[in-house]
């Protein structure tokens, strides 16, 4: 999975792979495309790997990965 954003504006690739297999993908959703009813590249990646969201999340949050949204929360 990749996702490259700046300023809100970016793109996502992602690809699932099971024993030597690729399964799913590759996915892109380039700059200003709209996710397909299916979600997101990252979404429907993670949804593969056995990511469950809850009402109000995506599959990106259920696993905890929007600690990560906002890199100034990097910085200490």
């Amino acid at each position: 999975m990749e996702a490259e954003y700046f300023g809100g504006v970016g793109e996502q690739q992602a690809a699932v792979w099971e024993g030597g297999h690729l399964v799913l993908g590759p996915l892109h959703a380039g700059e200003g495309q709209a996710f397909p009813a299916a979600g997101s590249p990252l979404s429907r990646a993670l949804r593969r790997l056995g990511a469950v969201a809850g009402a109000g999340e995506d599959e990106f949050s259920a696993v905890g990965l929007d600690r990560h949204r906002d890199g100034g929360a990097w910085i200490v």
